[in-house]
């Protein structure tokens, strides 16, 4: 079951954004994404497609009607499985991805086979799920299935079920002898991996799915993660015994986990599987599908540590993209828009969850966009941000044939203007734009470009760098002698930086102060920050003693990997000084600065 089947997640707060595409020069600097070549069959590229959780789930008048979830059946998944192959399939839409409850009556109680392996519910599924799959490949589409972590317990059957193909073994020989329990609902036994039938189980499963026809497996619940931690929610070892029997069955499988996994493990998530939700839930489990506050916007905070993860083979999964149903999605316009754009600029899957039936003409203009498609699709990489997570922000990466992603986001509740400096992006001078939803040229723009957008509204462009020149920099490193440090501010080794050192503990009024930063002539001047934070941390920065402006930046995903962003400092000719005060609370760790020799 999905993460917030069981209990319902806490509304988070909201905000907007926009969105550009540029052709420039030098690189925006950030963690770079994941290439191989050749890339591999499976998930060379974000996948796409529709899930039935967000319908499932949702207390929209109609969808449910008889009972919490009981709008997942046979019937309802190849209606949305025609309108797919009728709508999108054309666009690059193929996945029919069939999530909790195929095996639960409308009571949400399971059903096993005799073999502890979870069997369809008759009334749901009255065919079986082969013939679910059959009909969905003979439109030409693909079809995915869903299963929980661990062993349910409603599988375990006083530990004498026996696992197929494994003689002798029974379910008792496959879980821990306290029945000690995982998964993010601890709805299912921890497998012990050190008992020799247990990855028995796990092959039974694997060949039941592709036995059935199924091209794509949602392991949800999966530990550390999903609102779990600790040993007894560790479920690699589950992760890499589906990689492997996956392999054994001979059926290309797309393995996908979900929920909220736990960054510190993204190498085994990597190394396993083809996708990996990054989030909780976007479903608001209210009366609409979602909602912009409940966790909608939660993602421009906790995608970018995941950036440097995704590449051909594995993707970081935002969740179901809700935006084809007006007032069903419960979105303005514009929201619908920027959810549209981060998932496109992220390089997610593109998932609907919407009721592909009906969608509206806005909605269905969102879903097939062929320039946004091509964005996701193509080879450039996931786009990240270049200033700090506020509420204005800019997001943008350097595309192969040297345009730029960039995203311009308005994540306040009410409207601002927004501005791209072509300086964040490694360049000076004139580009292009194009206004990739719009299929609109928007002529050329000298040294940046400014929006005003809508409370929580969106754009994207591509812009095109002509006849520019690279920004040259002074650097100024955190360590250095000449600098000032306050309270607990201290420096650090640190490898993976510049200067291999860092100026860290800057928490409950400590300081940094980079003294003599020398400009030629007064000016705003958008100032390069590289800097290490675990954990989205906010730092006040001022300029000559002046009042100071808080930044919120966006965790880089541990303690051992530099990202940048870059924030806008009015600085005077000559000798300057630049402070990062962590006020009463705790500020990333400073590597380096970078001040642009033209303001």
């Amino acid at each position: 079951m999905r993460s917030s089947s069981y209990s319902v997640l806490p509304a988070r707060p909201f905000r907007a954004l926009v969105v550009l595409a540029l052709t420039a020069g030098a690189v925006v600097t950030a963690p770079t994404a994941r290439a191989e070549t050749p890339a591999p069959a499976l998930a060379a590229k974000p996948y796409m497609g529709w899930s039935s959780w967000s319908m499932q789930s949702s207390k929209y008048p109609g969808l449910n009607p008889d009972g919490d979830y009981s709008y997942l059946t046979e019937a309802n998944v190849l209606k949305q499985a025609g309108a797919l192959a009728a709508k999108l399939k054309k666009y690059g839409y193929e996945y029919v991805n069939i999530d909790a409850g195929w095996w639960m009556d409308k009571n949400w109680k399971s059903g096993f086979d005799q073999y502890g392996r979870q069997k369809p519910d008759p009334t749901r599924f009255p065919r079986g799920m082969k013939a679910v799959a059959d009909d969905i490949h003979a439109k030409g589409l693909k079809a995915g299935i869903y299963l929980p972590a661990g062993l349910e317990k409603g599988a375990y059957g006083d530990g004498k079920t026996p696992i197929r193909d494994a003689d002798g073994c029974t379910t008792a020989d496959i879980v821990y002898d306290d029945l000690r329990t995982t998964n993010g609902w601890d709805s299912s036994y921890k497998l012990d991996f050190a008992k020799p039938c247990t990855p028995k189980y796990i092959d039974s499963q694997a060949q039941l799915i592709a036995d059935w026809g199924y091209d794509f497996l949602k392991l949800d619940g999966v530990g550390p993660g999903s609102g779990k931690s600790g040993d007894q929610y560790d479920n690699v070892a589950d992760v890499a015994a589906w990689n492997e029997a996956i392999a054994a069955t001979g059926r290309p499988i797309h393995l996908e986990l979900s929920w909220s996994l736990d960054i510190g493990r993204a190498a085994d998530w990597k190394k396993y599987s083809q996708g990996w939700r990054v989030d909780t839930d976007v479903e608001c489990y209210c009366n609409t599908l979602v909602s912009w506050e409940n966790s909608v916007d939660d993602r421009w905070d906790d995608t970018p540590a995941w950036t440097r993860h995704a590449g051909p083979g594995g993707w970081n999964d935002l969740d179901s993209l809700d935006v084809g149903n007006g007032e069903m999605d419960g979105l303005t316009k514009a929201e619908r828009q920027s959810y549209a754009t981060l998932w496109a600029i992220a390089k997610s899957p593109l998932y609907t969850g919407d009721d592909l039936t009906r969608l509206d003409s806005y909605g269905l203009s969102l879903l097939t966009n062929r320039e946004v498609i091509a964005l996701n699709q193509g080879p450039n990489p996931p786009a990240h941000p270049v200033t700090p997570s506020d509420p204005q922000q800019v997001w943008a990466a350097r595309n192969p044939d040297g345009t730029h992603t960039v995203a311009l986001f308005n994540l306040a509740d009410a409207p601002a203007a927004v501005t791209a400096d072509w300086t964040t992006l490694g360049f000076t001078g004139k580009a292009t734009v194009r206004d990739l939803w719009n299929h609109e040229e928007l002529g050329t723009y000298r040294n940046r470009i400014t929006q005003a957008l809508p409370a929580h509204g969106s754009r994207l462009f591509k812009v095109t760098p002509r006849g520019t020149s690279p920004v040259t920099s002074t650097p100024y490193e955190a360590e250095a002698g000449a600098n000032t440090l306050a309270g607990n501010a201290s420096v650090a080794d640190c490898a993976p930086c510049s200067g291999e050192r860092k100026v860290g503990n800057l928490y409950l009024g400590g300081k940094l102060t980079f003294n003599d930063v020398v400009v030629d002539k007064a000016g705003t001047y958008q100032v390069r920050i590289a800097y290490i934070s675990g954990d989205s941390r906010s730092v006040g920065i001022s300029a000559g003693g002046a009042s100071g402006t808080r930044h919120k930046f966006p965790s880089t995903g541990d303690w051992g990997t530099v990202a940048t962003v870059s924030v806008p400092v009015s600085l005077k000719a000559g000798s300057n000084t630049i402070t990062f005060d962590s006020g009463t609370g705790y500020a990333p760790d400073i590597d380096r600065i970078d001040v642009p020799k033209q303001s």
